[in-house]
């Protein structure tokens, strides 16, 4: 198959252009993402107080702040799988329905927040 002088294969736009789309789509998304994690451990801590309270410590922000970048690491292979698919016939397809692999990552990364949070914050917690 011969190449265009942009050194994308005719029909199929360029790199460049796959990466600036799946930053504008993937980064006005992540807002909302960390936004839905902040508020699932914000409601845990809520719905455990009073006894939430005494098991928010140093250690126990940090440890949550380690966790939200290592999901923002996690958020980040969304691009992988955006630039794999975008070069494929199913472009077209894929870009109007990329929402469902954010909806489907964003519940996941809530759901595991909130077995996390439940577990830092519930009166269960062993102490």
């Amino acid at each position: 198959m011969g190449e265009t002088l942009t050194g994308s294969p005719p029909g199929r736009p360029p790199l460049g252009e796959i990466a600036t789309d799946a930053l504008r789509y993937w980064e006005r998304r992540r807002l909302i993402y960390n936004a839905v994690l902040l508020l699932t451990v914000g409601g845990c801590f809520v719905a455990g107080l009073p006894v939430s309270r005494s098991h928010a410590d140093l250690d126990l922000m940090l440890t949550f702040f380690v966790l939200a970048v290592l999901a923002n690491v996690l958020y980040s292979l969304a691009y992988v799988v955006d630039g794999f698919v975008q070069l494929s016939a199913l472009r077209g397809h894929w870009r109007r329905w990329r929402w469902v692999l954010f909806v489907i990552g964003t519940a996941t990364a809530a759901i595991m927040a909130r077995f996390m949070a439940m577990r830092a914050f519930a009166s269960w917690h062993g102490a």
